[in-house]
């Protein structure tokens, strides 16, 4: 009888200690994941987050928008469903499984899109500092519903009507994109600053609970966003129907300021 108790405490012994070198040794579940710019942005300002979560054996895209960084497209040319369009395509090179789609700032509107064209093909969607939409919403309206932006203030945006373009005035872009960035950084932004388009700023989005409303939704909130305010991300949130919602102690540009603290809130939201 000792015999067989003394076997019965090995076999458990053993299980135990196989149990605990299995859970040590296993990997973290990788994920694809898509990653919008926004306005008066390109790829460029991703960097580090991509870098960041590559390392952890994730699959990284980051979407170059019509009419930024290197692409040259006429600002004529450019609508919010021409970047839903871009968006898709990039989703569509992914075939082992499906995506976190990543918006920051308008490109929360076009995620937005994209999801309601594509929700199969969509994980989680993720709104950084981003514009969340309801059905039949422009950026500009929910740009019009802040008074604590300093985006709008009068001067700080030049309209170029003929040409379909808006700008920041120049020595407001620091201030409003990258206050809480080093120096480095902050030229890095005004050097790759380009004009934006204007028509996707005045389409609306369609959006149905049967498609948009399916997908699950999370939002990264910016503390000290002189863009998009805490007040309006509030709204949007509540309007939303957002699952779960994270903070982040940074101006409208966490990914160039604080890029290693936001890189592991996207790595929190897909495992979660």
């Amino acid at each position: 009888m000792k015999k067989f108790k003394l076997i019965q405490f090995v076999i458990a012994a053993c299980a135990l200690i196989l149990s605990s070198c299995s859970n040590d040794d296993a990997q973290p579940e990788t994920k694809n994941y898509v990653l919008v710019h926004g306005a008066w942005q390109a790829p460029y300002v991703w960097q580090s987050v991509k870098t960041n979560l590559e390392k952890e054996g994730n699959k990284v895209i980051v979407v170059e928008l019509p009419g930024h960084g290197s692409d040259h497209t006429s600002p004529s040319q450019i609508t919010l469903d021409v970047y839903k369009e871009k968006v898709i395509n990039a989703l569509s090179t992914i075939i082992d499984g499906k995506v976190i789609l990543v918006g920051h700032s308008l490109g929360g509107m076009i995620i937005s899109s994209v999801a309601e064209a594509v929700p199969e093909k969509i994980e989680k969607l993720v709104y950084v500092a981003a514009y969340l939409p309801v059905s039949g919403q422009t950026l500009d309206e929910l740009a019009h519903m802040d008074p604590d932006s300093q985006l709008g203030v009068t001067g700080n945006l030049i309209f170029n009507y003929d040409g379909g373009t808006v700008d920041v005035k120049q020595d407001q872009i620091v201030n409003l994109f990258i206050p809480d960035g080093t120096s480095e950084i902050q030229s890095l932004v005004l050097k790759n600053y380009r004009t934006e388009p204007l028509t996707p700023f005045i389409n609306s989005v369609k959006l149905t609970d049967k498609n948009f409303g399916s997908v699950k939704k999370a939002y990264i909130k910016t503390l000290q966003d002189r863009v998009v305010s805490p007040y309006l991300q509030n709204k949007m949130i509540s309007a939303g129907k957002v699952e779960s919602v994270y903070e982040i102690n940074t101006g409208h540009s966490p990914f160039l300021s604080k890029p290693d603290d936001l890189s592991s809130i996207l790595t929190k939201i897909a495992t979660n």
